[in-house]
């Protein structure tokens, strides 16, 4: 009360405002003192390259984004070529040349161990890509797709792995199931049911969920493949070396997975966005034109294969659609392995 009417009302909201300035000035000063001794926590001039890092993960793509322009990828391509022929192409062959006393009938094959190597190798590679890539791409839908394809080459491990131990045991690719003479006379004739399950499994469902994603995760890196100078749109040696037996493994991947329309779909919206950034005078780089060169190889490959077995009556029976595109062991056991 004698403070109050010593002071009164004025003086004492002036002292209590004053005592509030100073308190607000002396935590501005700290807080300042703190930002000098840790410059990288505001996102300052000695801001941690992390943190940058995530700002331009989650922030607005960058100017200089579009115009940054990636090396030819050597090492990645070179990998991921090689295991795309040892452990995809390879693997029914070494199922074939191994002792069959080494990997019983009951047992995984040597070639189901392929399936497995490449089930982890072949999405690290593809994660190596996309962390190259000098666009920023949909981290989850790259996830997505990244699951999705794990998930469905193990599908087709499986289905797969039982069907080629049917080879031994005298099933005939080039044939359907139901007309298979070591399945059609099997009773109960549920079990026929049972092996054409298994082979949805392997040739539609294991293949849709391992090739579409695979197919996209291609395309959203082929479109950061781009740069505004026309003189980097240009392929360095070791990637003509390159492109021939990369074409030649996607041709094998295409006929013998089943997959013409999705990799059509996907060689033309290639096409359609070089097209449209030509008229943004943005260029292919050299790793986009690597994977575009691949691509058109592919289509002249399989495009050769269809003119050359456009007459077999065997193989247009069992592909009767429209899309008649014969899967490559099919013709081997059709005319090559009946021959022995």
């Amino acid at each position: 009360m004698f403070a109050f009417a010593a002071f009164g009302p004025r003086n004492l909201f002036a002292a209590t405002g004053g005592g509030a300035k100073g308190l607000a000035g002396r935590l501005g000063m700290e807080a300042a003192a703190r930002r000098r001794q840790h410059p990288g926590a505001a996102g300052g001039p000695g801001a941690q390259p992390g943190a940058s890092f995530l700002q331009a993960r989650h922030g607005a793509v960058k100017a200089d984004e579009a115009a940054a322009t990636a090396p030819f990828h050597l090492d990645l391509w070179f990998y991921f070529t090689l295991q795309n022929w040892v452990l995809d192409f390879g693997r029914p062959i070494a199922m074939l040349v191994f002792p069959l006393e080494w990997f019983p009938l009951n047992k995984p094959s040597v070639g189901d161990y392929f399936h497995m190597a490449y089930n982890i190798i072949t999405p690290f590679l593809l994660l190596k890509l996309i962390e190259r890539c000098p666009r920023t791409l949909p981290r989850s839908l790259i996830y997505v797709s990244i699951i999705t394809f794990i998930m469905g080459a193990s599908i087709h491990l499986v289905g797969d792995s039982v069907n080629h131990r049917l080879i031994f045991s005298g099933y005939q690719n080039h044939l359907s199931v139901r007309e298979n003479p070591i399945i059609k006379n099997l009773k109960p004739e549920t079990l026929i049911d049972s092996f054409e399950l298994l082979y949805y499994y392997d040739e539609y469902l294991g293949h849709s969920m391992w090739y579409v994603p695979f197919f996209l995760i291609l395309f959203m890196y082929f479109s950061g493949c781009f740069t505004p100078t026309e003189a980097e749109s240009s392929m360095p040696g070791a990637a003509l070396l390159l492109v021939v037996p990369s074409g030649l493994y996607y041709w094998y991947l295409v006929t013998e997975g089943q997959i013409f329309i999705l990799f059509i779909f996907t060689s033309f919206a290639m096409l359609a966005l070089v097209l449209h950034q030509k008229r943004k005078r943005l260029f292919l780089d050299s790793n986009g034109l690597f994977l575009f060169s691949s691509f058109a190889l592919t289509l002249l490959l399989v495009a050769l294969w269809v003119a050359w077995l456009w007459n077999d009556p065997v193989l247009r029976k069992k592909y009767p659609g429209v899309i008649y595109v014969p899967e490559p062991w099919a013709f081997y056991t059709l005319h090559v392995s009946s021959r022995h």
